[in-house]
């Protein structure tokens, strides 16, 4: 009884999804349809079918994109298959000296002008365009025609049981088992055909690795500026200045040493003082560029040692034995320190949980806290420059936080 209850509804939705793909991919068949119902109710007047045909064209171009957007979503939706669109994106609109606006291919009086003659000469000039038309084209004869066989079905049966003669009773019977039994399957054809033809060629997805890499490398070179920025100023307002300092206390010192020796005994101890105070700052700047525990013990080990270090109630689990690259490592590192420190810092946590696991041929660590949630990536945010700093090795930033928590952030990095 089970298995009959499972197939009636395995059946019902296929149906119900069979006629969604049918009618999507014959879109673009009922504009050509149409257009030729018209050319034939004017007839006669042998320049009659330019309008139609004229048309019929232009519905074709402004449905192509359209149905194939429907396609990948019904594909992802059902089946869980991302399908990547890889459509070229409009740069932006520069206003000149001149006061005309500059759009990448020409010159216009209005923004607006400029935006609209880009979108265009990018559309035009876009090889999904001509993808995007191709499938339009191959998809109403593979998908199409085995989505149409349940419905197809339904109607035969429909029309049979319509009349009392035996034939058409006969007809009507076979068209719903016919119905019934590749309503299940009739629409799975989406997926495949999909993929194959909707997918980014390998010219497109090698010119949308290489816009990537040159933003990554425009990410690495901004980071790696600010950083050395960073390291001067603590060393100039830090450690240098008390260096500095101390030099003046040791000198003052030499001096009041045979006058005066015990003011020269408490500069001392204030030079030891400074000293001290300055190898903790350069010890502290050291850590933050590569940590020792870092270097000499691994990322999990270095993970608990900043855990013990946080005012969060912090656990730490790993099942990871081998030591993995330097650089994959202290993207790891640092992004669990970002994450800790906005737990404490913006969520408000008290308590944290981290994972360090292996999945396949991938490094995958979970950081979770019990804050009030409600983190989210923004221009010039942390978050956002830790999923910059992660795609550098082609990693992901996962992010889970609901209002009122809890927040879970997964990272995951390719480690072969």
């Amino acid at each position: 009884m089970r298995k009959l209850m499972s197939w009636v509804a395995s059946a019902r939705v296929g149906f119900v999804r069979a006629c969604v793909v049918a009618v999507v991919s014959m879109l673009v068949p009922a504009v050509w349809a149409a257009a030729v119902a018209l050319l034939i109710w004017w007839g006669g007047n042998p320049w009659s079918w330019t309008a139609p045909f004229v048309w019929a064209c232009i519905g074709t171009l402004a449905l192509s994109r359209p149905v194939c957007r429907m396609v990948r979503s019904l594909v992802a939706k059902w089946t869980g298959t991302v399908i990547p669109a890889g459509y070229r994106q409009a740069g932006p609109v520069t206003q000149m000296a001149t006061g005309y606006w500059w759009n990448g291919y020409s010159y216009e009086r209005t923004s607006r002008d400029a935006r609209l003659d880009q979108q265009w000469r990018t559309r035009w000039r876009d090889p999904a365009t001509w993808r995007d038309l191709r499938f339009t084209a191959i998809a109403p004869i593979t998908m199409g025609v085995t989505a149409a066989i349940p419905p197809a079905g339904v109607a035969a049966a429909v029309l049979g049981f319509s009349r009392h003669e035996f034939a058409t009773v006969l007809v009507g019977v076979l068209g719903l088992v016919v119905a019934v039994a590749s309503a299940p399957y009739a629409w799975r054809s989406i997926e495949p055909v999909a993929v194959r033809f909707l997918r980014a060629s390998p010219a497109m997805e090698l010119a949308d690795r290489v816009e990537e890499l040159t933003d990554q490398r425009a990410d690495i070179t901004v980071a790696q500026a600010a950083e050395i920025r960073r390291i001067e100023r603590d060393l100039h307002d830090g450690a240098q200045a008390r260096l500095v300092a101390l030099g003046l206390s040791l000198v003052t010192a030499e001096k009041l040493m045979e006058t005066h020796p015990d003011q020269a005994k408490a500069l001392l101890r204030e030079a030891r003082a400074g000293a001290a105070t300055s190898l903790t700052e350069l010890r502290d700047l050291v850590r933050g560029i590569s940590p020792p525990v870092l270097n000499e013990r691994g990322l999990v080990d270095a993970v608990r040692a900043l855990a013990l270090d946080s005012p969060l109630e912090a656990a730490v689990t790993a099942d990871v034995r081998m030591r993995l690259e330097p650089p994959i490592e202290s993207a790891l590192y640092f992004g669990v320190a970002e994450l800790m420190t906005n737990a404490v810092k913006h969520a408000h946590a008290t308590r944290a949980r981290i994972s360090i696991a292996r999945n396949d041929a991938d490094i995958v660590v979970d950081v979770e806290d019990d804050g009030r949630g409600g983190a989210g990536e923004r221009d010039g945010g942390g978050l956002a420059g830790l999923r910059r700093r992660l795609a550098v090795f082609d990693g992901t930033l996962e992010i889970t936080s609901p209002a009122g928590g809890p927040t879970r952030v997964r990272m995951m990095l390719p480690c072969e």
